[in-house]
């Protein structure tokens, strides 16, 4: 079968596949289903978080393993990747990972208000081009986004490739106000690094194996938003 046909074949799957959410643009905007009501789709009370831009998903599913009694989310556009993840975790018995196909500017139309307690963002494209600004991940635009939805201790967590991207979060974060918690420019190459992070070191994406096998070094930023 092709690479067409393959996606094809996933996009299809995934509209079977009952930890998979995929709304349309539409749907996300206007009073999306699920919104304020994510604890409910899991049948329980624990803690939501999310991976945003989650590619295959092994990062959703490799802490939804670790920590049962978390709920875990990866959002991507691309349903195609996160149906390996989806897949994976369906194979597993896993109940407490999904998977939500939607684009990551739409965030605060699909939780509600203190409905997230972590965000994960794994290895995004650091946009290193200025035109592309509006569209880095961790942009003053995104963190209002992510404040609306984290609950008030809430966390967030950047782990990147890009030394760019790791310099301009964290100057960016400072210069605002925000909380740093944990800053690290190479979390594989100080032996010395004890990371607070449980598994930090231990779950790692598909970029992060190729990017490490490339010699590049891996960062990590923790940190909390300071309130409104």
């Amino acid at each position: 079968m092709g690479k067409g046909k393959n996606k094809l074949a996933r996009f299809e799957e995934n509209r079977h596949l009952t930890n998979v959410i995929q709304p349309t643009r539409e749907q996300a905007i206007n009073d999306f289903e699920h919104k304020g009501k994510w604890h409910e789709f899991f049948g329980n009370s624990n803690p939501i978080v999310l991976e945003l831009g989650c590619g295959k998903g092994e990062y959703s599913v490799g802490l939804a393993k670790s920590f049962p009694y978390k709920n875990f989310i990866g959002v991507d556009i691309k349903g195609a990747r996160f149906w390996f993840g989806a897949k994976e975790a369906i194979d597993k018995g896993l109940k407490n990972v999904a998977f939500l196909r939607t684009q990551i500017e739409l965030i605060d139309n699909v939780f509600a208000e203190n409905e997230v307690s972590e965000i994960w963002i794994t290895f995004p494209d650091p946009q290193i081009k200025y035109r592309r600004t509006k569209h880095r991940l961790t942009n003053p635009e995104f963190l209002d986004r992510y404040r609306s939805i984290l609950k008030r201790d809430g966390v967030i967590h950047l782990k990147t490739d890009s030394e760019y991207l790791h310099g301009y979060t964290l100057g960016l974060l400072q210069g605002l106000g925000h909380e740093v918690l944990t800053a690290h420019h190479d979390i594989y190459g100080a032996p010395e690094y004890q990371p607070d992070t449980p598994l930090l070191r231990d779950v790692r994406t598909y970029y992060e194996e190729l990017f490490s096998s490339k010699g590049k070094t891996i960062t990590y930023i923790k940190f909390k938003l300071k309130d409104e």
